[in-house]
């Protein structure tokens, strides 16, 4: 009643998915206003379609990641959906991560795959399983609740609706508008979504007072009465479920009338029998329980539970679920049952149905083990058994890693070394020492992209630990705070750190040490100390290979295909660099892949192959987009400088890649720079300055060579065009000495060079014009020096240098 617009809107997004058109609808309105009434409504108007249908949980002290996906999941598992069989081998291995019964496919994840990527394989997996069931029929995708969805599924639902394109998929997502506070975590993708091309956003609003004695006249079989209809419409605001928790405490309107809505859900509950009432109240702690669960917590015959359970129902208290689980009829409900229960009352329940869901569960089948763990730590948290919530956050921790919710496994770290200091033998009872904790709450974190958070628990960790009897362990934090420390762009640090860590790690061949090493070998190569760079990289090609590590073989093949040919070995490093690409696609790493492929295409660029470079990354972005279903961010950016270079500025300003709003790092800095180059050469100058000065301090900041060339170049050429000859000249300058000071890459030395050759002849010609033959002079001495530069550079180098 009162919904005409908004069904025929979903009607209307249904017909456009079903046609090819895939879209996104956000469905919001105040609690009880009837989203899930219009959503069940309306998928019977779906003709053809198959509708999943996954439901966020209320959050209690710990998150469940991906619990509206499994919800989607479990009926396609349930009913042995054959397109789980059709999937690829590396896309089952993935899912398996979430649905074990499904199988692996015989594609295991791969010994020392990169574990960054992982949680984009299951997206990507995800999306394949999604994919294959919209070519056989129209596929509608709920998740609903979305204001209680973990940081793993809003991640996925964002993953989702930037990938549809194409496919007869129409996803609905339901929230409560009532429930966003100004800081609610769904705000950010909600308004990403609003972005998108094919996404709707329908309110719904309350009735008014012709759809109220509408609604009225349906429940009570008669037109009800004028000051029924006032008094209703006063007290609920038109909200539709508010209104039928009042007429029912009230139903011809003359009773007394509660005083809170709350007062009138305890009415409906308190007209249940006692057996009835204390199956609700467990119901009303565990959220969704079946019934050997609820036998066990309440104590009752299994037919003493099932005519309890049979009026509950009758009651409009309960509903049954999916998997014959009972769950309240709607959450306000549940949480005026919850609410009533006294604390002692409600911390025993909890505490009841950990110890079951411990001993016999109410999730037998694989698939829900990440949930009955979830569930349990839960229970103990909010029972205040502070020992059993240590061992159960720990375990749900590992567990969240395990599926690559990473956020969510760096929230219980967190929550498990909150609870450490206050459970005695806490090593004992979570079956980990507290410096491993810490370890996986800093990996958490970083794979998480909280880098500032990993850093602070890497030096937490890196200060219990004893270096002269852990050596190995201290070296490997080490490790990670180099590297995170790296990606917060201090490179300086990070390189200390790396140090430290090769002195720490024995010399014998181990994973840690090759990892090391790569990375090591990495930073030069991005440095520009490409000899150095070789140097290490080959010790790690080596130490990898004896020790089995095929993902990081590719990160090394990576840095010495590059360094090759920056030194001028071209074919040596194409070859390497074609074969990072092939072991990125064999184990499957869309991420290596990526930067394989744009690699590859620059140094090409570099050795005077421009076309050829810029042939290797339209056909990665291809392969790459065509996989992930999305452009990958930094093959964009790659792909607008090679464009930029070779005259094509219109595919350049295509391809500019992620708004710099919602980047960071390096990956800021390469996008302002784009931004700025290309500014300049279609002559703006304002927006060069405006690029310029916000890239600034993050290439201060930075120890690789390429970004203080690029910056310089521009900044001194902005500056000559407008006349600032002197301060061109320092920027030239300064420039030359964090070039030759941190770097041998002669490529940016040569460009630098020729932009000061430039300033200098404007120098030059300047003073001619005033008569300064001592300006004149200084202006060409100083324009031989760089012209000496530029000679030495093209000697060193390729045809790049030879042009400038």
């Amino acid at each position: 009643m009162g919904r005409e617009p908004q069904l025929l809107e979903l009607a209307r997004a249904y017909q456009e998915a079903r046609e090819g058109h895939a879209g996104v609808v956000m469905l919001s309105g105040d609690s009880g206003v009837g989203k899930t009434r219009l959503l069940a409504e309306a998928a019977l108007s779906f003709e053809g379609a198959l509708v999943l249908r996954g439901e966020c949980l209320e959050q209690g002290e710990i998150e469940l990641p991906y619990a509206p996906l499994l919800g989607l999941l479990r009926p396609l598992v349930r009913e042995r959906e054959p397109l789980l069989e059709a999937l690829s081998a590396g896309a089952r291995a993935s899912l398996a991560t979430l649905l074990p019964s499904i199988g692996d496919g015989g594609a295991a994840a791969p010994a020392g795959a990169n574990e960054g990527t992982g949680q984009l394989r299951l997206f990507e997996s995800l999306f394949e399983l999604l994919h294959l069931l919209s070519e056989r029929r129209p596929l509608v995708v709920a998740l609903e609740d979305m204001h209680w969805a973990d940081s793993s599924t809003r991640t996925f639902t964002a993953f989702l609706a930037r990938s549809l394109g194409s496919e007869r998929i129409l996803l609905l997502l339901t929230h409560r508008s009532d429930e966003l506070h100004r800081r609610h975590p769904l705000r950010p993708l909600l308004a990403e979504l609003g972005r998108l091309d094919g996404c709707r956003l329908l309110e719904l609003a309350p009735f008014d007072r012709d759809e109220l004695t509408e609604a009225l006249a349906d429940i009570l079989g008669s037109e009800p009465q004028a000051a029924l209809i006032d008094l209703l419409l006063s007290r609920t605001d038109g909200n539709p479920l508010f209104a039928e928790e009042l007429l029912a405490a009230a139903p011809d309107g003359r009773g007394a009338p509660p005083q809170s809505l709350r007062e009138a859900f305890m009415l409906r509950f308190e007209r249940l029998c006692a057996d009835a009432g204390q199956a609700a109240r467990a119901v009303a702690v565990g959220r969704s329980l079946d019934e050997p669960t609820l036998a066990a917590v309440c104590g009752l015959e299994p037919q003493a539970l099932r005519e309890a359970l049979r009026e509950a129902v009758a009651e409009n208290i309960l509903i049954s679920g999916d998997g014959d689980e009972f769950r309240f009829r709607h959450a306000l409900l549940r949480e005026a049952v919850y609410e009533d229960l006294l604390p002692g009352e409600r911390g025993a329940l909890h505490l009841e149905l950990a110890a079951v869901l411990e001993r016999v569960g109410s999730c037998q089948a694989a698939d829900d083990e990440l949930a009955r763990i979830a569930e349990i730590a839960t229970h103990y948290a909010a029972a205040g058994d502070q020992a059993q919530a240590l061992r159960a956050t720990v375990l749900a921790s590992q567990a969240a890693r395990r599926v690559h919710a990473y956020s969510e496994a760096a929230d219980l770290c967190d929550r498990a070394l909150a609870l450490w200091p206050r459970v005695a033998a806490a090593d004992q009872v979570a079956q980990i020492d507290r410096l491993d904790l810490l370890e996986s709450a800093c990996t958490a974190y970083a794979l998480a992209g909280n880098l500032k958070r990993s850093e602070t628990l890497a030096h937490h960790a890196l200060a219990e630990i004893d270096p002269q009897r852990e050596a190995v362990r201290y070296g490997r934090m080490l490790m990670r705070r180099g590297r995170t420390r790296w990606r917060l762009n201090r490179p300086r640090e990070a390189m200390a750190d790396g140090q430290q860590a090769l002195a720490m790690l024995p010399p014998q061949p181990s994973a840690e040490r090759a990892r090391l090493l790569s990375w090591l070998a990495r930073t030069e190569s991005l440095r520009g100390h490409y000899r150095e760079a070789i140097t290490q990289g080959e010790l790690a090609l080596q130490m990898t290979q004896q020790v089995g590590l095929p993902a990081v073989t590719g990160e090394v093949l990576n840095t010495l295909g590059m360094a090759r040919i920056a030194l001028g070995d071209v074919e040596a490093g194409e070859s390497m660099l074609r074969d990072a690409i092939r072991l990125a696609r064999e184990q499957d790493d869309m991420d290596d892949l990526a930067t394989a492929y744009s690699n590859l295409a620059t140094m090409l660029s570099v050795a005077g192959r421009i076309d050829d470079g810029l042939a290797v990354i339209q056909a990665g972005q291809q392969e790459v987009t065509t996989r992930l279903r999305r452009a990958f961010g930094w093959m964009q950016l790659t792909l607008s400088a090679l464009a930029f270079e070779a005259g094509d500025w219109d595919t350049a300003r295509a391809n500019e890649g992620p708004p710099a709003a919602t980047l960071e790092g390096v990956g800021l800095m390469f996008r302002l720079l784009r931004d700025a180059e290309l500014a300049l050469g279609e002559g703006h100058p304002e927006l060069v300055d405006e690029r310029l000065c916000a890239v600034e301090p993050l290439v201060r900041a930075s120890g690789e060579a390429e970004w203080h060339g690029l910056f310089g170049s521009l900044r001194a050429e902005s500056q000559r065009r407008a006349g600032e000859l002197e301060a061109a000249q320092a920027a030239v300058a300064r420039a030359l000495d964090e070039l030759e000071l941190c770097t041998d890459d002669v490529t940016w030395i040569a460009r630098v060079s020729a932009v000061g050759m430039a300033v200098e002849a404007d120098r030059a010609l300047r003073a001619r014009d005033l008569r300064e033959a001592e300006a004149e002079a200084d202006a060409l001495t100083r324009a031989r020096i760089h012209l000496e530069r530029l000679q030495a550079a093209a000697a060193q180098g390729g045809p790049s240098e030879r042009a400038w």
